[in-house]
């Protein structure tokens, strides 16, 4: 991690030679300090929250981990290194020299959030009410970036363990030259990411969706609603999910947030600013979808979960493959880029899980419904009745709808995770299979408990002798 900032100095220097470039008449006590070059105005803040580079990232690990996901033959074997190394659940990924997608470009997000968060309270020419405001995107930012962080190498969220199991180094200044990271608990993480949201959603300005890379307060309770759900805390999560979907179009919406009805028409793969459905973009590249890619595919038991009306099934979303013996996969397919950001489809489907739980059947069944009426037929779109009416079964039934609705995107990962301490899950075993050119299962990888975290690269544990990794 004592590299984690180079692309950001490298950033601050071209800003610095451009500073004194256009300011040569001034003398060298007017140049600003160290730590202070980029930006000194308000405004100049506010543009740092536009950086791509908040939106678009390579930390892709998650969708090659999904039970969902199955491998086949030719192509498993002559598979990447590191797309086999966590199909195969093993902890290591990387040599000894390169750098973990897993933490590259989100520590370069937190210096930026930091950065923001630290000086634009100091910052001039804006009102404490916009400064308030710019601090608070930056504070959710940074818990959405610890969020990932946390998912990645601290281990579920476990209220018994949360404070003695090892969780992420906790940096909050933008300090490019410290190199005595170690790691503090799950507990801490989680509060610093509890603080930031809870801190930040009274001084947001604007209530509904602006522009997809920016947050609103909708964008801020439903992320905050969704770290409530990995905790297992669902009754708190249930009001913030209400006023997240109802708020979507809220005063100072500036962008449309609606579910694309698949009846009508199938919208196809729309780039991240026209993405009717997402309210906080957070890209990240997604080989498995690639038409050229063919070593990864929906298991047998994930593609039967589809009915054959589904209109996510839609031709040009979707393939197929059948083997010799009878093995259907499916492959999704279109697209180079996942959302793992604030979706309303996932807003939906988290508060159709949380009533169920919570014991409001009829509320849970009309959530799931409501989203169902946009992907499937008329006719198709109900959930069973010895399903609706029973807690588990429903609990269940909506499970696998996330899994219909998010194949291939990383998001049954997350899940995974938070079902294996779920006392409703106590029995869940995860594993991934290989399948031979006949159809024939010849390779199996169970999911042993120590990999539900990374473990940290050679490259960020050589450099950082104070972290210990895990197992």
């Amino acid at each position: 991690m004592k590299n984690l900032y180079n692309h950001t100095i490298k950033f601050m220097l071209v800003a610095l030679l451009v500073t004194i470039l256009g300011s040569c008449k001034k003398s060298f006590l007017e140049i600003l300090p160290k730590g202070r070059i980029i930006a000194s105005k308000t405004t100049d803040y506010d543009l740092m929250l536009n950086n791509l580079d908040l939106i678009n990232s390579s930390h892709d690990g998650q969708l090659y981990l999904g039970d969902e996901v199955a491998a086949i033959e030719p192509n498993w074997t002559g598979a990447a290194f590191r797309d086999k190394q966590l199909f195969k659940y093993e902890g290591d990924l990387y040599t000894a020299d390169e750098d973990a997608k897993e933490t590259l470009v989100p520590l370069k997000a937190l210096y930026i959030y930091n950065k923001i968060i630290n000086e634009v309270p100091e910052s001039i020419g804006g009102t404490e009410i916009t400064k308030n405001s710019v601090e608070a995107e930056a504070r959710v930012g940074r818990a959405w970036t610890y969020f990932l962080l946390i998912n990645y190498f601290g281990k579920p969220y476990n209220p018994a363990t949360a404070s003695t199991d090892p969780g992420f180094p906790l940096i909050t200044e933008a300090d490019v030259t410290r190199t005595d990271f170690s790691r503090v608990s799950v507990q801490q993480i989680y509060d610093l990411i509890l603080s930031d949201l809870n801190t930040a959603i009274p001084n947001l300005i604007n209530t509904g969706v602006v522009w997809r890379g920016r947050i609103c307060k909708a964008t801020a309770k439903g992320l905050l609603a969704k770290v409530y759900m990995s905790m297992g805390k669902f009754a708190e999560a249930l009001p913030l999910l209400n006023e997240s979907i109802s708020g979507v179009t809220g005063p100072g919406a500036a962008v449309t947030v609606s579910l694309y009805n698949y009846n009508t028409a199938f919208p196809g793969f729309p780039t991240a600013v026209n993405d009717f459905e997402s309210l906080y973009t957070k890209n990240t590249n997604n080989a498995l979808l690639s038409t050229a890619s063919r070593v990864f595919w929906l298991t047998p038991e994930a593609s039967a979960l589809f009915d054959p009306a589904d209109l996510r099934l839609n031709a040009t979303n979707y393939t197929s493959t059948t083997f010799p013996n009878g093995v259907k996969l499916l492959k999704r397919i279109g697209g180079s880029t996942t959302n793992l950001g604030v979706r309303l489809s996932d807003l939906y489907l988290m508060r159709a899980e949380v009533k169920a739980r919570l014991d409001d059947l009829p509320g849970a069944v009309n959530d799931v419904v409501f989203l169902r009426q946009n992907r499937l037929p008329a006719g198709k779109q109900g959930v069973p009745t010895a399903i609706a009416g029973s807690k588990m079964p429903l609990i269940q039934f909506i499970l696998e709808e996330r899994i219909r609705e998010f194949a291939m995107q990383g998001h049954r990962w997350f899940d995974m995770r938070r079902l294996s301490v779920d006392p409703l899950f106590t029995n869940s075993a995860y594993q991934h299979k290989v399948y031979n050119t006949t159809g024939v299962v010849s390779e199996t990888y169970a999911l042993k408990p120590e990999r539900f975290v990374f473990r940290f690269s050679p490259k960020a544990m050589g450099e950082n002798p104070s972290l210990v990794n895990n197992p």
